[in-house]
């Protein structure tokens, strides 16, 4: 990108598995030397990707900062039930990155986003925490927190995937006065082929365009749009002034859908 880590004013960190549940992004910048940047974590599982980026793109878009590099990291080897089959093998851990800078309003490649949650279905995919009282003595008591590992209804997330994906990025598209036909790349969170099939049906897209990467690393969380995007774009396939139709989703539930022109 040729930014000189001093230039970086913002450094938002999307990750479910922070190294420190208090926030890894303040390390995280000053690894990288962006001595003068606002760090923080945002929280928003296999969508905080897309939420990150649009969050620090406002940030940009008003004038607050001129540099900002968003990052999407999950370690969720942390958490998975190694003795569950059925869970533990869709996983894996990855980190991608971007940097966004401030342009013109003729240049700016984010033409357009959706975000949303349902709280009603946070039962089907999540990491929860238990408290167990402890004694303080006095009658007073207090409680000691762990969390357990992950755990999902794979039929419920698989069901709303497969319908909320298609639905926010086809409303997009109308809002934009698009269809199917103009997206060059459909980049979906690595989490499914078969979703990433299903919305291209409905999107009329043809699954050429489909940009996958699911079998070389699983499902990265907040890592997996952008590990896909990066090989895309370093391969040749992704070319400048493409429009790619993304979308992000997971545990909260939550999900998240931007249009990018390349």
């Amino acid at each position: 990108a040729k930014i000189a880590p001093e230039d970086v004013e913002l450094v938002i960190l999307a990750t479910s598995s922070p190294d420190d549940i208090f926030g890894t992004a303040p390390a995280l910048a000053a690894e990288l030397g962006a001595s003068r940047a606002i760090a923080f974590d945002l929280t928003a599982a296999c969508s905080g990707f897309v939420f990150a980026l649009v969050t620090a793109s406002q940030y940009v878009r008003s004038g607050a900062v001129k540099t900002a590099v968003v990052v999407g990291a999950d370690c969720l080897s942390r958490w998975v039930d190694w003795s569950d089959r059925g869970t533990c093998v869709l996983f894996g851990d990855g980190a991608g990155a971007v940097v966004i800078t401030a342009t013109s309003l003729d240049k700016d490649a984010l033409l357009g986003f959706q975000l949303g949650s349902d709280g009603t279905g946070a039962c089907h995919l999540g990491v929860t925490s238990t408290n167990t009282p402890v004694d303080l003595g006095n009658g007073k008591q207090g409680s000691s927190s762990s969390y357990g590992k992950l755990a999902m209804n794979g039929k419920e997330v698989f069901r709303f995937a497969t319908q909320k994906a298609p639905e926010v990025l086809t409303e997009l598209l109308a809002k934009h006065e698009m269809s199917g036909e103009d997206v060059d790349w459909l980049l979906l969170h690595q989490a499914n082929r078969r979703i990433m099939d299903s919305a291209a049906k409905r999107l009329g897209i043809p699954q050429e365009k489909i940009i996958c990467n699911l079998d070389e690393y699983g499902n990265t969380s907040a890592a997996s749009i952008p590990l896909a995007l990066d090989e895309a774009v370093r391969d040749g396939r992704v070319k400048p002034g493409q429009l790619i139709a993304c979308c992000g989703f997971g545990a909260g539930l939550s999900w998240g859908g931007m249009l990018l022109r390349m």
